[in-house]
């Protein structure tokens, strides 16, 4: 972990990334901490991007940052571990679709209630405003895409 004196002197991008990282770390402890299903940071990404739908496999490929061969790879993950099913597109027989099981959810939720309870923390220690300040910050439209 960066130090306090070590933050002051980091650009933008670089603050971001060490916030970024501590976060995740913490996140991912929280988990681990209280859960016998380790589930990465990626794992988590796609899990986020599937939750209450059922999108094909390429649609979760062409709007998640990571590469088609590690996207399935982590799919064939999480349905190892029971956490998603994957099921054939009614008349496309190429196309996949993914949706969490009940335990996927489960997990999903679970995990989610971890990242409040991270972000009330945050919010004791730097203040609500400032926290809603940095989420809207975030949200905005930089101008900046590829």
């Amino acid at each position: 972990m960066t130090s306090n004196s070590e933050l002051q002197n980091l650009d933008l991008i670089d603050l971001i990334s060490e916030r970024h990282s501590l976060i995740r770390k913490i996140a991912e402890k929280a988990w681990n901490d209280q859960s016998e299903i380790y589930i990465s940071n990626s794992e988590w990404y796609i899990m986020a991007r599937i939750y209450k739908k059922r999108p094909t496999i390429s649609y979760v490929t062409r709007n998640v940052e990571i590469s088609r061969q590690a996207i399935h790879k982590f799919i064939k993950n999480l349905a190892a571990k029971g956490l998603v099913d994957v099921h054939n597109v009614e008349n496309n027989k190429k196309e996949k679709c993914i949706e969490l099981t009940a335990l996927g959810e489960e997990c999903y939720e679970k995990n989610e209630a971890l990242k409040a309870r991270l972000e009330h923390k945050i919010a004791e220690k730097i203040g609500v405003g400032q926290v809603n300040n940095l989420k809207n910050i975030l949200k905005l439209d930089w101008g900046i895409e590829e």
